[in-house]
């Protein structure tokens, strides 16, 4: 059993050395993801959403999406004030291994995108704790809501995105999926932030990150476990986008990925397999950086990443092309 704290042994950036080397002297190989721990984590980011207020000259209203048979998804809309009625739309997904909920964080980035990009943004509450396929459902009901209220909304249904970081890029790699296959939402656009992709979990960062910041190995076959407790109803593409035996049809992508991240490996592998379908995709590895170190948006570093994903989304949502990979 390994006890205790660790020092880091990565290589983190300058700007994040005294950030992540908090998190990386806490030895995360024994960490066991129980409910209760779940509970507490959940509920403190609760409380710390709840008491965190809209910033200056964007405005932030409730939206909830009905299930059959009971229920409801809630979506938080951010935009900024005097937004053209005809906007375009970022529909978020946020990370969390599919059992934690929305950040404050979550929130500071959804303002930043909605002020820097003049774009309006739906944060999707997906229903956590829940085995595949459900969050995948959710993600997809939000998203067909949003492009069937679009008028409502003040929304342009041609200027749809969708976000994802983590295992929220996941579930944005699924609903495009689930778009293409079932010619849903035209979706104009996707942004992965070091996307969750394959369950199969045997890349060489998967096997070289077992103790590093934020997440490792040992907390993603957890989350596997957990998430696909009832198997994969015969679509595991929904869950894990690398399965998908086509990616032909998918929307143009930004994929980022973190040199300190048991996901790097299966993100940018992902980006491959969409350059090779010939999906227009910008693949960025941020050096020195770990899965979650944009929470710290006061942290330079984190400011040009964020800077840089704005400029991919006014470029995609201006529809000029990106440069396919080769």
């Amino acid at each position: 059993m390994h006890k205790g704290y660790v020092f880091s042994k990565y290589a983190l950036d300058k700007d994040l050395k005294d950030i992540g080397g908090l998190w990386s002297r806490i030895d995360f190989r024994d960490y066991i993801i129980t409910p209760k721990k779940v509970w507490l984590i959940n509920r403190w980011f609760q409380a710390g959403c709840f008491l965190q207020q809209p910033a200056k000259g964007i405005k932030r209203r409730k939206k909830y999406v009905r299930l059959k048979g009971g229920g409801r998804i809630g979506l938080t809309i951010y935009e900024p004030e005097n937004i053209s009625k005809n906007a375009p739309c970022l529909v978020y997904y946020h990370g969390g291994a599919f059992v934690l909920r929305d950040r404050p964080s979550t929130h500071r980035l959804a303002q930043v995108y909605t002020r820097e990009v003049r774009c309006k943004v739906v944060i999707v509450h997906y229903r956590l704790g829940k085995p595949y396929p459900e969050p995948v459902k959710d993600c997809y009901r939000a998203l067909t809501w949003v492009a069937r209220n679009a008028d409502a909304l003040g929304i342009d249904r041609e200027r749809i995105a969708v976000i994802g970081d983590s295992a929220g890029g996941a579930l944005a790699a699924a609903v495009t999926l689930i778009a293409r296959d079932k010619k849903g939402p035209s979706i104009c656009f996707q942004m992965l932030i070091n996307p969750v992709a394959d369950k199969n979990m045997t890349s060489w960062s998967m096997r070289q990150f077992v103790d590093s910041p934020g997440w490792n190995a040992n907390l993603n076959r957890q989350m596997w476990d957990l998430y696909m407790r009832k198997g994969d109803y015969g679509r595991p593409e929904y869950a894990a986008p690398m399965s998908a035996p086509s990616l032909k049809g998918l929307p143009p992508a930004y994929v980022e990925t973190q040199e300190i991240d048991c996901l790097r490996d299966e993100g940018n592998a992902y980006a491959d397999r969409l350059a090779a379908a010939g999906v227009p995709v910008e693949l960025n590895e941020i050096r020195g950086t770990f899965n979650g170190y944009d929470v710290y948006d006061k942290n330079k570093l984190v400011q040009l990443s964020v800077t840089r994903r704005c400029l991919v989304l006014k470029r995609a949502f201006a529809k000029i092309p990106l440069i396919t990979r080769s």
